[in-house]
């Protein structure tokens, strides 16, 4: 097999030669900021799923069919230590300076840019992470209060107002939302929930690991009823095999059945594992058709690539105590697991381990599918835990 031809793109928010299985998704989402433009209710959305199921993918992918349809959209992602106003700031600045050229909107563009000016000069106190380039004057009593979910809310009002005037919508694209902290969460919502009931043309579109949606509950109440919740899960069985089988006969090559069957089952139908099986089986191949051997072969490069990368880097972001629990939580499966019974594995007592289990899920390491189980947030963990820390050393 040629190396430069090999079709498939493991990495981080890498776009698949074939994103399958997620057309439904992308069309509701197309849906609803078609409504949106044209003043009808939509529903904003968070996608959210463990690691590796596609997210970031996917929410490029909408934002890429947003803007084929002529939707103004802004991205950003929320990395751990950033505020999210540092964040929103210079991308509403490059959304508003884009509708300020429609001359429809200009004077509520550039209200929006004061606005923005306002919100910018007055939260730099709190957030001293915020810098933005400033256009115009602050409007006096403009998303200038200093006080984030007022403020937040009166500057995506401006926004808008001047997207409704443009004709158009504007989505925000928001990856990594579980980071965000709780207080930014809830002027977040406020300022959507604002903009919906004045019927205005801005919807978001975020992604986040499996919590976000107790964390956006936990930040205002009503969340739940604001958003769609859609969850990005392993491709279904005809999917995955689209997802390999397609970029192979692109190129001209084919794949013994068994051979397909043993990635679907190696991998568990993850996107990112697909990938990563793919793009070895490739290498390992020598010939067209790929057999179960080139599959099997590859399976032991694929592994060692994953446990360098995909889990090592999330592997020595933890502290000793925070490894213990993990391999404890792998010693009795791949979960979820009650508190109780990681605790009698690990040797302590449940109420010890608590801030452990905090940090873990602040981390993004793990996550709580129901009140007192603890389930990891980055498929196979439990496998390269084993494979780390192998043996009885670790108790």
């Amino acid at each position: 097999m040629d190396a430069i031809r090999n079709p498939f793109a493991p990495g981080a928010g890498t776009p698949p030669p074939e994103l399958a299985g997620r057309d439904d998704l992308r069309t509701s989402i197309q849906v609803a900021l078609e409504r949106a433009r044209i003043g009808r209710p939509a529903k904003s959305a968070m996608l959210v799923g463990l690691r590796g199921v596609g997210k970031t993918v996917l929410l490029d992918r909408i934002r890429g069919d947003a803007e084929a349809a002529g939707i103004h959209t802004v991205r950003i992602e929320a990395p751990e230590g950033r505020s999210l106003p540092a964040l929103l700031a210079p991308q509403l600045r490059q959304a508003l300076l884009r509708l300020s050229q429609v001359a429809a909107a200009r004077d509520l563009a550039v209200r929006g840019l004061r606005a923005l000016a306002g919100f910018a000069s007055k939260l730099k106190v709190t957030f001293g992470d915020i810098e933005v380039g400033m256009d115009y004057a602050p409007e006096p009593g403009l998303a200038d209060n200093g006080d984030l979910e007022h403020d937040l809310q009166a500057l995506f009002e401006q926004v808008g107002l001047a997207a409704k005037a443009a004709g158009t919508a504007l989505a925000v694209f928001i990856d990594e939302l579980q980071y965000v902290e709780e207080a930014q969460l809830a002027a977040l919502i406020t300022a959507m929930h604002r903009t919906e009931q004045r019927q205005l043309p801005v919807v978001l579109v975020g992604a986040g690991l499996p919590q976000l949606r107790g964390r956006l509950g936990n930040a205002k109440s009503y969340a739940e009823r604001l958003f769609d919740f859609p969850t990005i899960g392993p491709l279904a069985p005809q999917a995955a095999r689209r997802a390999i089988e397609k970029p192979l006969a692109d190129e001209g090559v084919r794949i013994a059945p068994e051979a397909l069957e043993q990635i679907l089952a190696v991998t568990q139908g993850y996107a990112y594992f697909l990938q990563q099986w793919g793009s070895h089986t490739w290498r390992a191949a020598s010939v067209s058709p790929i057999t179960a051997d080139d599959v099997a072969t590859a399976s032991t490069t694929a592994v060692a690539a994953l446990d360098e990368s995909f889990f090592r880097v999330r592997f020595d972001r933890l502290t000793p105590k925070e490894k213990k629990y993990l391999r404890a939580m792998a010693e009795i499966g791949p979960g979820p697991h009650r508190s109780g019974d990681i605790a009698a594995c690990y040797g302590a007592i449940v109420t010890s381990l608590a801030p452990v289990r905090s940090a873990l899920i602040t981390k993004g390491m793990v996550w709580s599918p129901n009140h007192g189980d603890t389930a990891f947030t980055v498929p196979m963990f439990d496998e390269f835990m084993k494979r780390t820390m192998p043996g009885d050393a670790w108790r």
